[in-house]
């Protein structure tokens, strides 16, 4: 019974931990370099938030394509 329980409970964390990643992509700015590729880690709200956090370091910030290439509503003619 104990392993039923361990097991599910490893089930939920990692369903849980998956959820968290992909909403992690849904913010509008990203942090870009070397280190993180392309996208980069887009988990900024506002591009200030995103030049503090590559203060110092050797990365840049940039708009997250998710945003930047998302469809616009079409409008009535």
């Amino acid at each position: 019974m104990n392993r039923f329980v361990l097991a599910a409970m490893s089930a939920l964390a990692a369903l849980a931990a998956a959820g968290s990643t992909a909403s992690a992509q849904d913010y509008p700015f990203c942090l870009q370099g070397k280190e993180w590729g392309y996208p980069g880690l887009c988990y900024y709200s506002t591009y200030q938030q995103c030049l503090a956090s590559a203060s110092g370091t050797n990365a840049y910030c940039g708009i997250n394509p998710r945003f930047a290439f998302e469809r616009q509503p079409q409008g009535r003619y």
